[in-house]
């Protein structure tokens, strides 16, 4: 029925991602998970096809594809591996800062070593004090000549241990609270950035989440995104689209686990039958199944509006984030239940992808935060 939603580039697009995916990245997943390593071959392998350039528009070496290309191909590939898929689409968002509010010097400068896969990116938000409440932040920016030097801490950075360049959100006014933040693009190697503790994480664990130190680090006022104190509208357009790439996530990790679902009760008998045959089985993939079809149908629709050109999409991507992360949290414990003792094994992976289903309900955003957006925004609309 969806199918009906996506141009013939982007089918193809889903079907190439999803050979690789079949191919190189989903046998990998469960060796990524217990080993807690990164997956550099799984974005070789995409970067090899492209995908890395999918959103960066083509005059920056990108391939400048649509929103519903993009959504399509994190479904793809966090359906055979969440924390590969996190990683991709890490990378698109250490370029958000850089296609919302960067120049043309910035822009001609790293988009094409992200969009080639030569540069990481990341984006450095959070705070030990602050996480929905981003507003909150401490990490200082002072103006010093041609320079800022920024002090503070930031944690749960997405391949922040990795990165070549992390956007960065620091304060550069605090007597203006968010008025007064300001974004940064800091190179790795930068004197006084480094990394500190790397997290021990329930799921996504071949995805890397570290703590940033900033300890009087100096970066040039060139890297400056924007102008002072806008950095918090950036950031706030910015998780407008992060919040559609963990919704992307989270409906492939819901696919991925019905999938296996669906396969083993038709192949598991018990009292002389496929278990698919007792209707508890069934009411149970039928509900799965319906949960995934609503979540595709809201992501697919939100990602409609942005290639239609409509600006303003907050309230369908805080909808999209939170059902289709809700969702996967059902559907992934409803396979566990329905392979019984064998849900539970690591082998089968469905206990994996339910471990990873949970982070899609917090980061980005917790969903009690997306009700409170959607909330604000009903008023706005149904006035």
């Amino acid at each position: 029925m969806w199918e009906r939603l996506l141009s013939e580039e982007e089918k193809m697009i889903r079907d190439s991602v999803r050979a690789v995916v079949k191919k190189q990245i989903a046998p990998l997943a469960q060796q990524l998970d217990e080993e807690e390593s990164f997956p550099w071959e799984q974005l070789k392998a995409l970067s090899d096809l492209g995908m890395l350039s999918i959103l960066t528009p083509e005059e920056y070496g990108g391939a400048g594809g649509t929103q519903m290309s993009y959504v399509v191909a994190v479904e793809e590939i966090a359906k055979g591996c969440a924390a590969t898929a996190l990683v991709f689409f890490t990378q698109m968002h250490g370029a958000l800062g850089l296609l919302l509010a960067g120049t043309e010097q910035q822009k001609k400068k790293y988009l094409p070593k992200l969009a080639s896969g030569e540069m990481l990116g990341s984006i450095a938000i959070t705070e030990p004090n602050a996480g929905s409440d981003a507003a909150g932040m401490s990490t200082a920016a002072v103006r010093d000549g041609n320079q800022y030097i920024l002090n503070g801490n930031k944690v749960f950075i997405t391949t922040g241990d990795k990165a070549d360049i992390v956007t960065v959100f620091a304060k550069t006014d605090f007597g203006l609270r968010h008025k007064g933040i300001s974004a940064f693009l800091v190179e790795k190697g930068t004197p006084g950035f480094k990394v500190g503790k790397v997290e021990k994480k329930m799921g996504v664990r071949g995805s890397s989440t570290a703590e940033l130190i900033f300890d009087n680090c100096r970066v040039p006022d060139e890297n400056l995104l924007g102008s002072e104190g806008e950095g918090f509208q950036i950031c706030m357009e910015a998780c407008d689209y992060t919040r559609i790439s963990t919704a992307a996530q989270a409906l492939g990790i819901s696919q991925g686990a019905f999938d296996i679902a669906f396969q083993y009760a038709q192949e598991r008998s018990q009292f002389g039958k496929p278990i698919y045959d007792f209707q508890a089985i069934q009411f149970m993939l039928a509900d799965m199944f319906t949960e995934i079809a609503n979540a595709r149908l809201l992501l697919y629709r939100t990602a409609k509006l942005i290639d239609e050109g409509v600006k303003d999409f907050t309230m369908e991507a805080s909808m999209a984030k939170a059902y289709c992360s809700e969702a996967a949290g059902r559907v992934t414990d409803a396979a566990v239940q329905i392979l019984g003792g064998y849900g539970y094994i690591r082998d089968y992976q469905v206990e994996r992808m339910m471990r990873d289903a949970k982070i899609t309900q917090i980061y980005d955003g917790t969903n009690q935060i997306q009700r409170m957006v959607i909330a604000r925004n009903l008023q706005k609309r149904l006035k």
